[in-house]
């Protein structure tokens, strides 16, 4: 066993524990972005805002950095078993044999690493399922609706933490000649957005007059944009709004059939 080997993994140790200290700090920036988007969320449509633009280079230097640490602990690895007897490596190998490779399979499902605030929200995403949600379906067929943008209430089956794919189901597709019933869609999770929960007014946000958002049309399963006409007394309420194009001035909607517009959204 030889100084310089030694001194390789004592280095690679130190740059670790530096890179875990940057994911910290990295962290917590991501949380106070957060703290701030829930508090105040109509602050992405003021003009020169760049929240989301943030946030976004926030994630992808978290991922970025958790991709290192894994390569550099797999790096440390490495090194340690080189320094280890062969012989006794091989026993040791051969005696824990297929429980190994159990741990590996397990290790490897694990990689790359995700902070804290990433494994939480994988987590309050795959409690969705057998939930209701916002899903953005972009038919895809060869009709006259091929290409369009859709929005339309389903329910959650899996999440894929893996892929962070949704399977979702959409238990009313229509009644159009075309229609062959209920049908399934796997969704990233970009194209989700889960309503606010009845018993759990925290979920929900209290959307002022004149914001925009996007709200189930009453007595059917689609999301349209609307304007929010007037405040409400409490949050158990219901939102009364103006849809876009709706021949009838104002509707009431549930509370919890409400979401944020989505960036981008196009009608």
């Amino acid at each position: 066993m030889s100084s310089p080997d030694i001194a390789g993994i004592l280095d690679n140790s130190k740059e670790l524990d530096r890179l875990r200290k940057e994911q910290e700090e990295v962290l917590g920036e991501i949380n106070k972005l957060h703290r701030k988007l829930q508090s105040t969320p109509e602050i992405v449509e003021r003009p020169g805002d760049n929240s989301l633009l943030k946030l976004k280079m926030l994630y992808t230097q978290a991922k970025d950095m958790s991709e290192s640490e894994v390569a550099l602990s797999s790096q440390l690895l490495g090194q340690i078993d080189a320094l280890l007897p062969s012989g006794t490596q091989g026993q040791h190998r051969r005696r824990i044999g297929s429980e190994q490779k159990k741990k590996r399979v397990k290790a490897d499902s694990e990689v790359p690493r995700m902070s804290p605030t990433m494994r939480s929200h994988l987590e309050s995403l795959a409690n969705l399922k057998g939930e209701q949600v916002a899903a953005r379906i972009i038919q895809d067929d060869a009709g006259k609706d091929a290409g369009k943008d859709e929005w339309f209430v389903v329910k959650v089956i899996h999440f894929d933490k893996e892929t962070r794919e949704f399977e979702v189901l959409d238990e009313d597709p229509g009644d159009d000649e075309e229609s062959t019933g209920q049908r399934k869609y796997k969704l990233p999770m970009s194209h989700i957005i889960p309503f606010p929960k009845r018993g759990d007014l925290s979920t929900s946000p209290d959307f002022p007059p004149g914001k925009n958002v996007l709200a189930v049309y009453p007595e059917t399963t689609a999301l349209y944009k609307a304007t929010v006409v007037q405040a409400r007394k409490r949050k158990i309420d219901d939102y009364v709004l103006e849809f876009d194009d709706d021949e009838e001035a104002q509707r009431l909607v549930p509370f919890h059939r409400v979401v944020p517009l989505p960036e981008g959204y196009r009608p």
